[in-house]
């Protein structure tokens, strides 16, 4: 499978996953750094897409994630959002992590956070706006922190 074979089967499964619940809706779909973004639009269906953590966001991404391996697709790696949550999610991450930076830089304690993966990137991005903080991970699986400290110590 391409490419574009790729991106057209991850909208298409997508499609069909959400007209299970219903909801007939138009997916945009579109690749970034060979990511396959998939984007559902805002519905009466949100809650039940989003789940609950985000679980079911998770759990529709992976499935279509290991379907496109399973295939031999050229692209296997999905983000998927619906009505926007991730970024919004990313946008309120990244203001909290200003605030710790801040917090760091003025008491000079370090700032131990319990972050999934996907907000510790967006935590270690940010972090990288300032020439006097450094971030890293610590930890295994469920128990990995991220530690924002002052580069000085």
């Amino acid at each position: 499978m391409d490419r574009q074979e790729s991106i057209d089967f991850a909208k298409k499964y997508l499609e069909d996953m959400v007209s299970f619940f219903g909801a007939n809706v138009d997916i945009e779909a579109v690749v970034e750094d060979d990511v396959i973004e998939l984007s559902v639009p805002s519905s009466e269906l949100n809650s039940i897409f989003i789940g609950r953590g985000a679980e079911t966001l998770r759990s529709m991404q992976y499935i279509i994630s290991t379907t496109l391996r399973n295939r031999n697709a050229a692209l296997t790696r999905v983000n998927l959002d619906v009505a926007d949550y991730k970024k919004l999610r990313a946008e309120k991450i990244a203001d909290q992590a200003r605030g710790w930076i801040e917090q760091v830089r003025q008491t000079g304690d370090s700032y131990v956070g319990d972050l999934n993966p996907a907000d510790r990137r967006i935590v270690h991005k940010v972090a990288q706006e300032y020439d006097d903080v450094r971030t890293f991970s610590e930890g295994e699986g469920r128990d990995r922190r991220i530690i924002i400290a002052q580069k000085s110590s």
